[in-house]
């Protein structure tokens, strides 16, 4: 059974940086696109960023790009995302996912992706 674990999340003020990581085990990792969403309280899940099965291409929703990178290590069967300039709307619990199916490039709907971990709180202070 595929299980997705995330850390690095925390509370931090505006300005600041983050790294969250995704670990996962139990299942193929290199060749799935992986991707975070975000839930702010009260709202839908959000789409952040997605990377394919072999980290040459990205995706960036338009409120984090050039703020954010995400980035794997397939040796290491983890996802990051490095968040910087962080502001107090990127308040959000983290959810880290694996595509459903492999070799393609997912984008950004959370229905092509079919496993997830269970979130990283991440609390941007102004």
């Amino acid at each position: 059974q595929v299980q997705l674990v995330e850390s690095g999340g925390g509370s931090v003020q505006a300005g600041d940086s983050l790294r969250l990581s995704c670990a996962v085990s139990g299942g193929s990792f290199s060749r799935y696109s992986m991707a975070y969403f975000r839930q702010a309280p009260g709202k839908e899940r959000r789409f952040v960023a997605t990377i394919n099965y072999n980290g040459g291409r990205t995706y960036y929703a338009d409120s984090v790009k050039g703020r954010f990178t995400i980035s794997r290590d397939n040796a290491k069967s983890t996802v990051y995302l490095q968040m910087n300039s962080l502001r107090p709307e990127d308040t959000a619990l983290y959810y880290c996912a694996r595509a459903g199916q492999p070799w393609i490039l997912t984008m950004g709907a959370a229905h092509q992706y079919n496993t997830w971990g269970q979130g990283t709180q991440v609390t941007v202070s102004a």
